[in-house]
C-alpha cells in the first residue's frame, strides 16, 4: 500500500544504471557519488546497489558521510573531499577513508594525524582548474606536490589520485580546464608522485567529453537515472529514474466557481471543480516555486497543482467532474515518465531549478522505501 508520504527507490534501477554507465564509458574505475544521502535516495542501500552494479569507488562530500558508510559495514574505497577546517582526519584515516585535499594546510593536517596514528593516509590532491571553489591553485602546486612527495617518502601519505571538477559552462571553458588539469597531473608526476586515479569528469563530462575520462569518472545524477542535460531525457540516455515520490489523497472537496484555493488565492476555480489535497509540502521538499505550474499523476492521468504550495500540503484540480478519485488513492508527484507520471525534471522545470535539487531536497518526513535490494 502507498504510504502517506513516501519516496520509493528502485535499487534495481541503481544497479542497472551503474552497469550501463560503466560499460558505456569504459574507464578502468568508476565512482558512485552518494553524498547528501545519495541525492536523497538513501546512502547505504544506494551504495550497496551501485557497488553491485560495478562501481569500485564511492564518493561523498564530508568525512561524516564516509564514516556512516563504514559503520554500515561497507568496506569499498570511499573518497571524501570537503572538510571542516578542524576536521578529525584521524577518524577518517583509521577507517581507511581516502581524503581529497585542497590546500597545503590540509596536507599538513592529514600528515599530523597520520603521524599520531602511525599509519599512512591515502589522499587525492584536488586541483583548482577554473571552477573557483576548493582545490589547490596552480600557483601553489609546486609547494603542495613537494610536501606530498616528501611525506610519501617517510610513509605518512599515499597520493593515489589527482582530481578536479569541470564547470560545464561551455566547450571552450571545459577545454581550458582540462588543459590546466593535465598540466597539474604532469607537475605532480614531475615532483615524484605516481597517482593512478586521475579524475575530473562527473556525469555530464563522462558522457559527452571523452577527453575528460582519464582513469576514473564520477557518476552522480546519472546513477539515479536522471539526465544532466537540458537537451536529453533519461530515456534518451538509456537511464531509468530510481525515485518515485508519492502520497495518498488526504481529502476530496467540491467547490463552486470563484472559490479561492490556498494562501494568497493565486488560483480561483473558473467553474465548479473537484479538488484533492495532497499531504506533501515545502517541508517535504516540494518546491513552493512550482505553485500553480506542476502536475501530478492520479488514476492514470496528470492533473495540475493549483494555488500556493504550503508547508505540509498542496491542492490539485481534477476539473469539473471527479473521475472517481477518493480519499486514500495514490498520487504520484514524480517518477519514471515512461509510466505517464511527471518526472523530477518536469518538476524542476516548473520550479525554475534542476532535477538534482528536486530529488536531493526531499525531507525527512518522507519515508524512503527501497525495493529490489
Amino acid at each position: 500500500m502507498t504510504g502517506f508520504r513516501e519516496a520509493v527507490i528502485d535499487l534495481a534501477a541503481i544497479r542497472s544504471n551503474m552497469a550501463y554507465l560503466r560499460q558505456l564509458v569504459g574507464t578502468p574505475h568508476a565512482m558512485a557519488v552518494v553524498k547528501a544521502d545519495a541525492y536523497g535516495h538513501g546512502a547505504v542501500p544506494v551504495a550497496r546497489a551501485a557497488l553491485a552494479g560495478g562501481a569500485d569507488w564511492l564518493g561523498v562530500a564530508d568525512i561524516d558521510e564516509a564514516l556512516a558508510l563504514r559503520d554500515a559495514g561497507i568496506d569499498a574505497p570511499i573518497l571524501a573531499w570537503l572538510h571542516d577546517p578542524d576536521a578529525d582526519f584521524s577518524a577518517a584515516i583509521g577507517d581507511d577513508v581516502t581524503l581529497g585535499l585542497s590546500s597545503l594546510r590540509q596536507v599538513q593536517q592529514v600528515a599530523d594525524a597520520a603521524t599520531e596514528l602511525g599509519r599512512a593516509a591515502s589522499v587525492h590532491l584536488k586541483l583548482e582548474t577554473g571552477l573557483s571553489r576548493n582545490g589547490v591553485h596552480e600557483n601553489d602546486w609546486a609547494a603542495v606536490f613537494a610536501l606530498a612527495a616528501a611525506l610519501e617518502r617517510v610513509g605518512l601519505l599515499r597520493v593515489e589520485g589527482v582530481m578536479s571538477h569541470l564547470a560545464n559552462a561551455s566547450a571552450f571553458d571545459d577545454q581550458q580546464a582540462l588543459e590546466c588539469f593535465e598540466r597539474g597531473v604532469e607537475a605532480a608526476r614531475a615532483a615524484g608522485l605516481t597517482p593512478t586515479l586521475v579524475h575530473v569528469a562527473s556525469s555530464a563530462a563522462a558522457l559527452r567529453l571523452p577527453a575528460a575520462r582519464f582513469s576514473m569518472v564520477r557518476f552522480g545524477i546519472t546513477l539515479y537515472g536522471l539526465s544532466p542535460f537540458a537537451d536529453a531525457t533519461s530515456a534518451d540516455l538509456g537511464l531509468v529514474p530510481a525515485m518515485t515520490l508519492r502520497g495518498r489523497v488526504a481529502h476530496v472537496r467540491r467547490v463552486s466557481a470563484g472559490a479561492g484555493v490556498s494562501y494568497d488565492y493565486l488560483w480561483r476555480a473558473p467553474h465548479d471543480s473537484t479538488l484533492v489535497l495532497v499531504p506533501l509540502g515545502y517541508a517535504d521538499g516540494i518546491p513552493r516555486q512550482a505553485s500553480g505550474t506542476a502536475l501530478v499523476h492520479i488514476h492514470g492521468a496528470n492533473y495540475p497543482v493549483v494555488g500556493r504550495v504550503a508547508m505540509d500540503q498542496f491542492v490539485v484540480n481534477l476539473g469539473a467532474d471527479n473521475p472517481g478519485v477518493a480519499v486514500g488513492d495514490e498520487v504520484v508527484v514524480f517518477g519514471d515518465p515512461v509510466t505517464g507520471a511527471p518526472s523530477a525534471t518536469d518538476w524542476a522545470d516548473a520550479a525554475g531549478t534542476i532535477n538534482y535539487e528536486i530529488v536531493t531536497r526531499i525531507g525527512h518526513r518522507v519515508t524512503r522505501k527501497h525495493l529490489n535490494g
